[in-house]
């Protein structure tokens, strides 16, 4: 099989018969054998239904039903795990990405050889709100100077090509969707390229990805990332390194008080009690915060941070 094209969705009834009708038309006219993968992330509407009537008419449509709403990322794993496609294309359900770019965005894959190409979305200002844009533009430029993927612009366009390799060989959890290129480059496909792409103003419906919150979360998603990246197989390297250094500084501020103590002792000087210092009880719990990292460190070495669970999701139907 040629290609195969993810779509994750919640609540895109509206538009995904004229999807799909799109994404057969450039299909056939490039003469490329396909299948289009529905995962439907727990949506309230007829979204189910509607896919269920394509497959019924079309052997080239699949879908996948979660029994409540779980977020892209997961929706994207288990769109991975059934791709049979040489070439592996994610694109949203709202029609803003476009199917056109599909047979371009393969034949950078297939000729130029590279693992992933990820869409730009260029005329964002057309069809988003400032509310959207300004946050992405900060995002991005966070991200590139983060995962060292210098060359990427947006790292959030769900229009991206990906050889079948890569998608069998990265976790999409939680909500990594973003830094897929990043997850990418970690699992070793470091030939990461970008393609200029039509973004087109949402014909149905609203965004379900606005907020500030999305923002703030796409920046802690990012910090985890780094430090998984970093630290996620060898925690003692961090913790071990920065309880060492509390304990050994409150482990000195302790010996200089008590020093202190024993020659004004040995002098005959009057000294109050050391446990009146509040250098003291400072030196004290700087040891003790020291140590509880020192051994969060231990821990961390022999706690797999792959859950068993992580990617359990609970899938009501699927065809």
């Amino acid at each position: 099989m040629d290609i195969s094209v993810i779509v994750p969705l919640f609540n895109e009834d509206e538009s995904l018969v004229e999807l799909y009708e799109w994404i057969e038309r450039v299909m056939h006219t490039n003469g490329l054998t396909y299948e289009v993968i529905f995962v439907d992330d727990g949506s309230t509407d007829r979204s189910w239904q509607v896919i269920t009537a394509l497959e019924e008419q079309h052997s080239e449509v699949k879908g996948i039903k979660f029994r409540r709403n779980y977020g892209k990322s997961p929706a994207l794993f288990c769109g991975f795990e059934r791709a049979q496609g040489d070439v592996v294309i994610t694109m949203d359900a709202d029609l803003q990405d476009s199917p056109d770019e599909i047979p371009e965005l393969r034949r950078m894959i297939v000729e130029e050889g590279y693992d992933l190409v990820s869409g730009w979305k260029m005329n964002r200002s057309k069809g988003d709100p400032l509310s959207k844009t300004i946050p992405t533009k900060l995002f991005n430029a966070t991200a590139r100077m983060v995962s060292g993927i210098h060359n990427l612009h947006d790292f959030n366009c769900g229009l991206k090509a990906y050889r079948r390799d890569v998608v069998k060989h990265i976790e999409v959890y939680g909500e990594m969707h973003r830094y897929i290129p990043y997850l990418a480059k970690n699992a070793g496909f470091a030939k990461i390229g970008e393609k200029r792409v039509h973004h087109q103003a949402r014909k149905h419906g609203k965004s379900k990805f606005m907020g500030w919150n999305r923002f703030v979360n796409g920046y802690l998603d990012l910090l985890s990332l780094w430090f998984l990246d970093s630290f996620g197989l060898k925690p003692m390297h961090v913790f071990g390194f920065i309880g060492t250094l509390m304990f050994l500084t409150g482990l000195v501020a302790a010996v200089v008080v008590g020093a202190n103590k024993l020659y004004c002792l040995a002098a005959g000087v009057p000294a109050r009690l050391v446990t009146e210092s509040p250098y003291f009880f400072i030196a004290l719990t700087t040891m003790i915060l020291g140590t509880q990292l020192f051994v969060a460190g231990f821990l961390g070495e022999l706690i797999s941070r792959n859950s068993q669970e992580r990617n359990k999701y609970q899938i009501e139907k699927e065809i």
